[in-house]
């Protein structure tokens, strides 16, 4: 059982043994914290007729939809980014939308692959956890064994095709003296979603309340700590709710892939 593997014991695993686990069904958690060091990606599947559309999109969206690696019509391996991984079951937990409604969430692809998907991997903010780590500025989901807060905002992404809907973001409490430091540690990483898109002001996105996320768990916000806001890939689950596509295939919020690349690939400077 997935509860039986310690997140401690894989913080440092490798890539391919945390794989590994995923596939044989022995890790379903979210996937915060595991393979320290290394990148995730947020996943999106989409028939090969709409998937031109959506790489306009997240090149029009780089903040939220920051590519890392886009497979060819029913390839179902990640040359570049993890090469021998399976993309159909190497994730803990997948969702399938059709016209824009959540149908299932399931643990693998096996069933409903077809020749004429295409899978895109975008950066994850998963990633400059660890540099925020370094930095000494604490990650609250972490420290409580959670899955990061997510919340749909009132900002509109830059529609291509049918592709338009509301930025999702995601949130980490920060001590307010710490705040330069996490902006330091996390626009090094412009593939993982970058410099937080806000900070301290929750309202002008619209969110009204900080313990109830769209996604995700809600976390401790102490006395002295800000909440700082972060663009995030769980954006296009949302624009599927909006635009509808026939289907839609993603990452389970939280439950991301993880590839071989180190976290200092993806860093600008």
């Amino acid at each position: 059982m997935a509860e039986d593997i310690s997140r401690h014991a894989l913080a440092h695993a490798h890539p391919k043994e945390v794989r590994a686990l995923i596939r044989q069904g022995k890790w379903r958690l979210p996937t915060a914290g595991l393979c320290q060091g290394r990148v995730q990606a947020n996943l999106v599947i989409l028939p090969r007729d709409l998937a031109y559309s959506f790489l306009l999109f997240a090149q029009q969206n780089p903040k939220p939809c920051p590519l890392l690696e886009v497979t060819g019509p029913g390839s179902t391996e990640p040359v570049q980014t993890a090469p021998s991984a399976d993309l159909r079951q190497d994730l803990p937990r997948y969702r399938i939308y059709r016209h824009g409604q959540l149908e299932d969430e399931v643990t693998d692809l096996m069933a409903i692959w077809r020749g004429d998907l295409v899978s895109f991997l975008l950066g994850c903010s998963f990633t400059f956890e660890a540099a925020m780590l370094r930095a000494g500025v604490p990650v609250r989901h972490l420290e409580e064994g959670k899955n990061v807060p997510m919340y749909i905002t009132t900002r509109s992404c830059q529609p291509a095709g049918i592709f338009q809907g509301p930025l999702v973001v995601s949130m980490r409490p920060i001590p307010r003296p710490l705040i330069p430091r996490a902006v330091q540690a996390t626009a090094r990483f412009p593939a993982a979603h970058g410099r937080p898109v806000q900070v301290g002001n929750p309202a002008s996105l619209g969110i009204t309340d900080l313990t109830q996320p769209d996604f995700g768990d809600p976390v401790t916000i102490r006395p002295g700590e800000v909440p700082v806001f972060w663009a995030c890939g769980v954006t296009p689950q949302a624009v599927a709710m909006q635009a509808k596509p026939p289907l839609m295939i993603t990452h389970a919020p939280g439950h991301m892939f993880i590839t071989d690349l180190e976290d200092e690939a993806l860093a600008a400077y």
